[in-house]
């Protein structure tokens, strides 16, 4: 699962006001190679929540993004560089995805995070 993935998904349990970010509990990630696409950073950009994509890369043991950015970053090839590596490259193969507000654990296996809910969730 790459960080991309992780910044949209947030816990749906019933009642949860607080479900985002999802805290990461990485037991293996993976680094795997994409194509690097300046215009596609620039685009997805304002989508991003910075804070918990900088916390879930740092997680990984990925340090290289600033604590805050803005627009004006993005005419920078080595933050453009740093942003991809993060948000594309990195994946998540095993560990648990934490919500917020419950504590409730969501398994990633093989990248794969399974977000079912039990029927008293719903």
């Amino acid at each position: 699962m790459r960080l991309l993935t992780h910044n949209m998904l947030s816990c749906n349990i019933k009642g949860v006001t607080n479900g985002f970010p999802l805290r990461l509990e990485v037991e293996k990630f993976v680094e795997k190679e994409v194509d690097f696409s300046a215009e596609f950073l620039r685009n997805i950009f304002p989508k991003i929540e910075w804070k918990a994509l900088v916390d879930a890369s740092r997680s990984m043991g990925y340090s290289q993004l600033p604590d805050e950015a803005d627009s004006s970053m993005l005419d920078s090839d080595d933050f453009l560089k740093k942003f991809h590596h993060a948000l594309l490259e990195l994946h998540l193969e095993e560990g648990v995805l934490i919500c917020p507000e419950t504590g409730r654990r969501f398994p990633v296996n093989k990248g794969i995070p399974n977000m079912l809910l039990h029927e008293d969730e719903v």
